[in-house]
């Protein structure tokens, strides 16, 4: 139910109708969320039917090859809890340290031509403080992938 409105916007009435109200939240709020929720109920309707009718349907031949670990196409060997090179924990924390810059960098690119001069200083400025972190790793030879893993004593794994 809307309120009588009068005063010095009182024309902007007809304009936003739903804005104008005599609650807290303005009439017509919830109905901008009925399309969401009827792709949402859409959504989870049609997933629970192929799951069902892949339950119902499908056909189950368990073999020996079909329930054994899969691994990359490859048949698995030896332990699954052997120690890997440090080398791939730094190439995950470099590529998450450059997805970031890249984060930063798109947003900048697309508003390059409103921040003039100072968005570009802006940017130099960042890409100097990210480079030092960059020329150490490939100093460190992070990536360099040819060269293989130093062996490890046998001893030091204990």
């Amino acid at each position: 139910m809307t309120a009588f409105v009068h005063g010095p916007y009182s024309h902007h009435y007809y304009k936003f109708p739903g804005y104008y109200t005599t609650g807290i939240m303005p009439y017509g709020y919830f109905q901008n969320y009925i399309p969401v929720l009827l792709l949402l109920g859409v959504v989870i309707l049609l997933v629970l039917g192929m799951l069902t009718l892949s339950f119902l349907l499908g056909v189950r031949r368990p073999t020996r090859g079909k329930l054994a670990p899969y691994e990359c196409g490859v048949s698995p060997a030896g332990d699954a809890r052997q120690r890997f090179s440090v080398k791939f924990y730094l190439v995950a924390m470099v590529f998450i340290l450059f997805d970031v810059e890249i984060v930063f960098l798109y947003p900048w690119a697309v508003t390059f031509h409103q921040l003039r001069m100072f968005g570009f200083l802006e940017m130099m400025l960042f890409l100097l403080l990210v480079l030092p972190g960059f020329v150490y790793l490939w100093k460190q030879g992070v990536f360099d992938w040819s060269t293989p893993a130093r062996p490890q004593d046998e001893r030091s794994l204990r």
